[in-house]
């Protein structure tokens, strides 16, 4: 089965290099609804069943996600909170549901009530990066390079902005990665590679939808990957998803350490790698990271794009950090 996998993953990345847009949900988005939410357990590496440990994580748990509502799936970013996942799909869906084993195999499906252009259209609405603090979130479009903010729970929209530095961020490589640190600065980082193999990058004195002027960076992925998401460890590092898709091995990703201070130096930004997944290790196109706590232990959420392909899964992973 993993072999399957991996040459369907082969054949996704053929079609990604042969086509703009990725696949979309098999329907136009509808109202919202609940839907049954099936749950499988996935090892760290089916090959070796024993194997608990990648870089500098600990294996918790794993789960391959499925429900009878066509629009699950696609998830782009996610949050984690408490025993709860809120996750945007690139097509502007959100889902909400509970971490399995912890509640209900029931997944909440709402198309965003507003966002850039129409609803039906996966172009207006792909939604890449999500920022969520207490009764308000921030979503970035990917091919609009925009980034709104609403108000939880009913999702209204408060404001939005067109930063004039993603104007010319590719509509398909844009914004990808998103988050507010500590300080309460936001960072943007484009999926995008220059020619010096780095992906712009901005970073906001605070809400990109309040104004202020950014500063523009420079971050330097992992060669061959691109940058999916971001989040911000308890110590103050950054920690930054990579995912790369080849016609030979299929899906990989990393995880890579940042120094938060390397932001303002004007160079381009390079991390630490922690951990490298790969087959036979499991891992699909990973897009979306979430940081949480449970006593002392930093646990590392990962979730994945499965682009609505039948030959590629939503993967849920927990892990611990070693400190």
């Amino acid at each position: 089965m993993a072999r399957w996998r991996r040459a369907g993953l082969a054949a996704l990345a053929f079609a990604a290099l042969a086509t703009p847009i990725a696949p979309g949900p098999p329907a136009p988005p509808l109202g919202p609804g609940t839907a049954a939410l099936v749950a499988e357990p996935v090892l760290l590496n089916e090959d070796d069943p024993d194997q608990r440990r990648v870089g500098a994580l600990d294996f918790l748990a794993g789960w391959s996600l499925t429900s009878d509502d066509s629009r699950f799936g696609g998830i782009s970013a996610m949050a984690v909170e408490g025993d709860r996942v809120t996750a945007i799909s690139d097509s502007g869906i959100l889902l909400g549901f509970a971490v399995p084993g912890s509640g209900p195999g029931r997944v909440d499906v709402l198309p965003l009530p507003a966002g850039p252009g129409s609803p039906t259209r996966k172009i207006d609405r792909d939604t890449e990066a999500m920022f969520v603090a207490g009764g308000h979130a921030w979503l970035a479009f990917e091919n609009r390079n925009e980034v709104w903010r609403y108000t939880r729970p009913g999702w209204r929209a408060e404001a939005r902005v067109a930063p004039a530095g993603m104007r010319r961020w590719p509509t398909n490589r844009g914004t990808e990665a998103m988050h507010r640190l500590a300080d309460g600065r936001f960072l943007v980082i484009s999926e995008s590679l220059d020619p010096d193999s780095t992906s712009p990058a901005l970073l906001f004195p605070g809400d990109p939808t309040a104004g202020g002027d950014p500063v523009q960076l420079r971050v330097r992925p992992a060669q061959g990957y691109r940058i999916t998401d971001a989040a911000q460890l308890p110590d103050g590092r950054l920690l930054l998803l990579q995912r790369r898709l080849t016609l030979l091995d299929g899906a990989s990703a990393k995880l890579v350490v940042v120094d938060v201070a390397a932001l303002g130096t004007g160079r381009p930004v390079e991390g630490r790698e922690i951990a490298h997944f790969a087959p036979p290790l499991t891992v699909d196109n990973m897009e979306a990271l979430s940081i949480t706590r449970e006593g002392e232990q930093t646990i590392v959420w990962l979730a994945s794009d499965d682009n609505y392909f039948p030959l590629q899964r939503t993967l849920l992973m927990k892990f611990a950090l070693r400190e």
